[in-house]
């Protein structure tokens, strides 16, 4: 297909689309996958925690190993897209996750913690290469005007796989734990008793790796489709000198402080809700309701797609991020099921931060998208980082509801990066 020539301003590459609607389809299906896969590691922590008796700082490299991959993985990711194309980039993505699923096999095998976090690194490594094309991809297939709507819609699939994916993982993989604890266990009992178990793990992410096989080969089938496809050679240290533009380096800031927000309670939530001034209910009873968190974010991003048509993302990115710090004020300062719904509503705010800042921060890269979507996935190693600050914190205060202030703090400063890039930017085009 060729470049749709609708751009007001023909001299900007990053303004132009790439007509080929039907394409959209396939990007959406990378969003979904990627998103549920992510959501996952919810499920594999209390299932790992138990098998190899971890206390929860173990527990938590799950997460520290799997956001790490976007530090690490995050330019190289995009020198390889720039160097292969959006379509086969996205094979070579999902061809690394596959390979990181399978390698939950010898983990099992050898019941070894280490070969787990280790296969998790892998699969994040392909998430991150198929995040770096699809964020960019989906903004150029369509009119330049809605790449903020759209790209707002595409991630509401991102959270329908993180709200459809820990259901269908809780069933096959907690759904196995059986009578016996590993902590009652040890020598050769136990080493059968890990292999067992986690046999389930196994069987979980073998099906999650036929999908993503599929899905490749459909990619694949497509990968000629894109015309006029243009990527300008990275210039200092693969693109860094894009953090030196203060809206893309204000952007990048506030995606590592939303990830990290997002993450932090996300994680906190259930034990939050447990909390004898909230619910006073056992995690194993309130646990569900963390679908609430996550399908907020869901509902969120389809009704935001909409409003963005209407209202300047700018705007609404800094409204959605002084509401996110309203409702934790609100649920510190409450108790009961008010305190409950008021903090599992932040997700409901959370829904456009992530679509928003980035298209807000990539406004005009032109050639260089694929340079500022991965310095932008580098930035979600937020994702390791504030949670464990925000762990810390509670620690030292004994506080989990004092602990949401770090939180709070990263959504005050995306309040200011809305505020900032309320109006389009009309800078030169990166170059």
């Amino acid at each position: 297909m060729e470049i749709s020539s609708t751009d007001p301003n023909p001299g900007d590459p990053g303004a132009q689309g790439i007509n080929a609607p039907d394409l959209q389809v396939f990007v959406f299906a990378l969003f979904f996958i990627f998103g549920g896969i992510t959501s996952l590691n919810d499920v594999l922590i209390p299932k790992l925690k138990e098998l190899f008796t971890l206390n929860y700082t173990q527990a938590m490299l799950i997460q520290f190993c799997f956001f790490t991959a976007y530090l690490v993985i995050g330019i190289p990711g995009a020198k390889l897209v720039k160097k292969l194309g959006y379509m086969r980039g996205a094979v070579a993505g999902l061809v690394t996750m596959m390979v990181g699923c399978l390698l939950f096999i010898p983990a099992s095998q050898t019941a070894t913690y280490g070969l787990f976090l280790g296969a998790l690194f892998v699969l994040a490594s392909g998430v991150v290469i198929v995040q770096v094309v699809a964020n960019p991809l989906i903004s150029l297939l369509g009119k330049p005007q809605t790449a903020h709507s759209r790209l707002t819609f595409a991630q509401a699939f991102n959270s329908l796989g993180t709200t459809v994916f820990p259901l269908v993982g809780a069933a096959l993989i907690l759904g196995s734990i059986a009578g016996v604890e590993a902590a009652d266990l040890s020598g050769a009992e136990l080493a059968a008793y890990r292999t067992a178990e986690s046999q389930a793990i196994v069987n979980g992410y073998l099906g999650i790796a036929a999908a993503l096989a599929i899905v490749a080969i459909a990619v694949w089938l497509f990968r000629n489709r894109l015309k006029g496809e243009r990527h300008e050679a990275s210039k200092g240290f693969a693109g860094l000198d894009l953090v030196k533009r203060p809206r893309f380096g204000f952007g990048a800031l506030c995606i590592f402080l939303y990830v990290g927000a997002e993450v932090s309670i996300g994680s906190l939530i259930i034990n939050y809700l447990a909390l004898e001034r909230v619910l006073g209910e056992p995690e194993s009873v309130v646990g569900w309701m963390i679908m609430f968190y996550w399908g907020g974010a869901m509902v969120g991003r389809f009704i935001g797609s909409a409003l963005m048509r209407i209202i300047s993302p700018g705007k609404l990115l800094a409204f959605v991020a002084v509401g996110a710090i309203a409702l934790i004020v609100i649920s510190s300062n409450t108790s009961g099921t008010l305190a409950a719904y008021s903090l599992l509503a932040v997700g409901l705010m959370n829904s456009i931060m992530f679509p928003t800042i980035f298209a807000l921060a990539s406004e005009r890269l032109g050639s260089r998208a694929a340079d500022g979507s991965g310095i932008i996935n580098i930035a979600i190693f937020g994702g390791a980082v504030i949670p464990l600050a925000t762990g810390a914190l509670a620690d030292m205060t004994g506080s989990l509801a004092f602990a949401f202030t770090l939180p709070a703090l990263c959504y005050a400063i995306i309040a200011g990066f809305g505020y900032y890039a309320r109006r389009p930017y009309d800078g030169p085009v990166a170059g």
